[in-house]
């Protein structure tokens, strides 16, 4: 069955896509913190970000870089935030999301809740800024 991450990956549960590439698959959170939080994973099916080979490892964050330039664009703020948590999804993940101050990367702060149509319009207001 795989972690509900391989699941999105293979389209079995449907996600806000933002970017995607051979080895590392960029989707919404759906309890963000901030419009534009966004989660990286790798399609490698790895519980624990630390276990995965220093290039996948590697890779991962240069992936992740490219995917925060384009948040940054599409929501304007003083900074993305990256967290590694690894508590929620035995699948490794990194959160980025878009930060003015450290209270904002803050875990037990209220989710936002958007509607089926603002997920789409974030999504697709990032992906309009991605340079791959």
């Amino acid at each position: 069955m795989g972690t509900v991450f391989s699941r999105i990956i293979r389209a079995e549960i449907p996600a806000y896509k933002i970017a995607e590439d051979d080895r590392y698959f960029a989707f919404l959170d759906i309890n963000p913190l901030k419009a534009g939080h966004t989660l990286v994973i790798p399609k490698q099916e790895t519980d624990y970000i630390f276990d995965l080979d220093d290039g996948t490892l590697a890779g991962m964050v240069i992936f992740s870089k490219k995917v925060a330039a384009a948040i940054k664009k599409a929501f304007p703020c003083n900074r993305i935030g990256m967290a590694v948590l690894g508590l929620e999804v035995p699948h490794a993940h990194i959160h980025l999301v878009p930060i003015d101050s450290l209270e904002d990367m803050n875990f037990r702060n209220p989710k936002l809740k958007f509607s089926q149509d603002e997920f789409s319009s974030i999504a697709e207001k990032i992906r309009s800024k991605i340079d791959f």
